[in-house]
C-alpha cells in the first residue's frame, strides 16, 4: 500500500532560504480562526446536528469538484448517486459509490481536489495509506465508523476546526427555517445566510415566472408593479438581515450594469412580467437590478458580491436530468471596465457601498479588476474562484492583482464550497500560498519581514472580517 503523508512544507517555495521565510510567516497564522463568508453548505447540518449519513454522502455527492472529474472519464452521474429531477432511480449503495472514487482516485492527481481530500483523509480521519482500489474498504469503514460518533457531527467539526463564522447562501424564496432553528437551539456557533436573488431577478432563470409569483407572496407585496417589486426585495433583504445576513450574492453571466430612468425601468419591468423577453432585454434587466441592489446596499449596509464570467449549466442534458450546479459551469471572457461604468458613475465614490468582484477570466485581473479596485473606493477583489481556487490560481491572482490593487483592496479568502470538510483544507492551502508569495517579496527585499507578518494576518483574518462586516 502506498503511504499517505502530508509534508509540512507542502506548497512552500523550493528554494531553502525563501522556504524558511514562508515557514516563519505561516506559523503565527496557521491556527487563526476560519472565517467563511460565502459558501453553499447546508444550514440544516448545523440546525439539527444529525450525523452525516455515510462517506459518499459527505465527500462525493455534494462535491462537484470531485464528481465532474469522474464524469469526464465516463462515470455516469447516476452511478454516483446524484438525485434526478424526475425522481428516476440512481445508485443508492454508498459503498459502491465510494468504490468508484477509490478505483479512479488517480484521476485527481495534480488537482486541488486531491490536495483537499488527502488533507481530510489524513487530518480528519487519521488515515495513513493512499486511497486506491485495494484500500477502498479500509477507507469506507474507517470514515463510516467515525461518522457515527459524536466527535464527527457537524457542530463538533465546526468547533474542532476553529470556524468562527460561516455564511450559507439562500434564495429570497427560502423561509430560512434552518437558520431560525440554529438561533433557537442556543448553540454558540455562528451560521449566517446571504441573499442570492438570481431566481427572482434573472428573467432567464428556470422557473422565473413562478418564482416571481411566490416572491410577491412571501414578501407580502404586489410585484405586478415596479415599485412593488423593489419593495419586495427590500422586505426580503430585511428578513435575511434578521437571520444574520451581511451580504448579497449575484451570479450574473456578465458584469453588465445599467442606470435607467424610472419610466424606462418601469417599461422594462412590464416587458419582463409579460414575458418572454429577448436576451438583450434580460441582460438589461439584470444590469438595472445590479444598480438597484447597489442602492439598497447603501441603504441597508449589505455587502454586494458579483460572480460573473461563467456559462452556467453548459451541459444541457445533464442540466435537464440533474438540475443546476453539477460541474458544468465553464469560464467565459468577461469585461468589467465598460460593464460596471453605469453603476460606478452613480455609486462608485460612495464609501457606504462595498462591491466585491470575482472572475473566472484571469486575464482581467491585471488589465481591468486590479486597476478598478485600485481606484474606486466601493470596489474590492474577491479571491480566486471555482477553477482558480487552486495553488497556481492563488499565485497568479497575487502576481497579477497586487501591483495595481495592493493587498488591502482584496478580501482575504473564501472557500465557496458545498463540501463541508474541505473548508479547513482549502483555507490551509490559501494561507500557505499567501505566505509563499510574501516570502518571495521578503527574499527579494521588496517587503520587510515584519510587514509581511502583518499582511499574512490581514489576508488570513482581518480583511475578510472587515470586508463582510463580520
Amino acid at each position: 500500500m502506498a503511504k499517505l503523508a502530508l509534508h509540512p512544507d507542502r506548497l512552500f517555495p523550493a528554494d531553502d532560504r525563501v522556504r524558511a521565510i514562508a515557514r516563519a510567516l505561516y506559523q503565527p497564522i496557521k491556527d487563526l480562526p476560519i472565517v467563511s463568508p460565502h459558501g453553499h453548505t447546508d444550514p440544516a447540518w448545523f440546525a439539527y446536528d444529525q450525523p452525516f449519513a455515510n462517506p459518499a454522502e459527505l465527500l462525493i455527492i455534494p462535491d462537484h469538484y470531485v464528481f465532474r472529474m469522474l464524469y469526464s472519464q465516463g462515470v455516469r452521474l447516476e452511478q454516483l448517486g446524484l438525485s434526478t429531477r424526475d425522481g428516476s432511480p440512481t445508485e443508492r449503495d454508498p459503498r459502491a459509490i465510494w468504490k468508484l472514487l477509490a478505483d479512479r482516485y488517480y484521476l485527481l492527481r495534480g488537482t486541488p481536489s486531491r490536495a483537499w481530500l488527502d488533507w481530510v483523509f489524513a487530518e480528519v480521519f487519521g488515515l495513513d495509506v493512499l486511497l486506491e482500489s485495494s484500500t477502498a474498504d479500509l477507507y469506507y469503514e474507517t470514515i463510516d465508523a467515525a461518522l457515527k460518533t459524536p466527535a464527527f457531527r457537524p457542530r463538533a467539526l465546526f468547533e474542532r476546526y476553529g470556524i468562527e463564522v460561516i455564511a450559507t447562501t439562500e434564495s429570497p424564496l427560502d423561509p430560512l427555517v434552518h437558520h431560525k432553528a440554529i438561533r433557537d437551539s442556543g448553540w454558540a456557533g455562528r451560521v449566517v445566510t446571504a441573499y442570492r436573488p438570481d431566481p427572482v431577478l434573472d428573467p432567464e432563470h428556470d422557473g422565473f415566472a413562478d418564482n416571481l409569483q411566490r416572491f410577491g407572496e412571501v414578501a407580502g407585496e404586489d410585484v405586478s408593479t415596479w415599485a412593488g417589486y423593489l419593495r419586495a426585495h427590500e422586505n426580503r433583504r430585511a428578513f435575511f438581515r434578521e437571520a444574520g445576513a451581511t451580504s448579497t450574492d449575484h451570479g450574473h453571466p456578465t458584469a453588465f450594469t445599467a442606470d435607467l430612468s424610472r419610466a424606462d425601468a418601469e417599461a422594462l419591468y412590464a416587458r419582463v412580467l409579460a414575458g418572454p423577453v429577448t436576451a438583450e432585454e434580460a441582460e438589461l434587466f439584470r444590469g438595472q437590478m445590479l444598480t438597484e441592489m447597489a442602492r439598497m446596499s447603501i441603504e441597508d449596509g449589505m455587502v454586494m458580491q458579483l460572480h460573473p464570467g461563467v456559462f452556467r449549466n453548459h451541459n444541457a442534458s445533464v442540466f435537464a436530468r440533474f438540475g443546476r450546479d453539477k460541474g458544468a459551469d465553464i469560464p467565459v471572457q468577461t469585461e468589467y471596465v465598460r460593464a460596471l461604468k453605469p453603476l460606478l458613475d452613480r455609486f462608485g465614490n460612495d464609501t457606504r457601498l462595498s462591491l466585491i468582484l470575482f472572475t473566472l477570466d484571469e486575464d482581467s485581473y491585471s488589465r481591468e479588476l486590479a486597476p478598478l479596485a485600485g481606484h474606486y473606493p466601493v470596489l474590492r477583489l474577491g479571491p480566486p474562484w471555482w477553477f482558480h481556487d487552486s495553488p497556481e490560481g492563488m499565485r497568479r491572482f497575487r502576481e497579477r492583482a497586487t501591483e495595481t490593487g495592493g493587498f488591502y483592496n482584496t478580501v482575504g479568502f473564501n472557500d465557496d464550497t458545498r463540501a463541508f470538510l474541505s473548508i479547513p483544507a482549502r483555507h490551509d492551502v490559501a494561507r500557505r500560498m499567501d505566505c509563499a508569495f510574501l516570502a518571495r517579496l521578503v527574499a527579494e527585499h521588496r517587503l520587510p519581514e515584519d510587514e509581511a507578518h502583518e499582511v499574512a494576518r490581514a489576508l488570513t483574518y482581518d480583511l475578510v472580517k472587515a470586508a463582510y462586516k463580520l
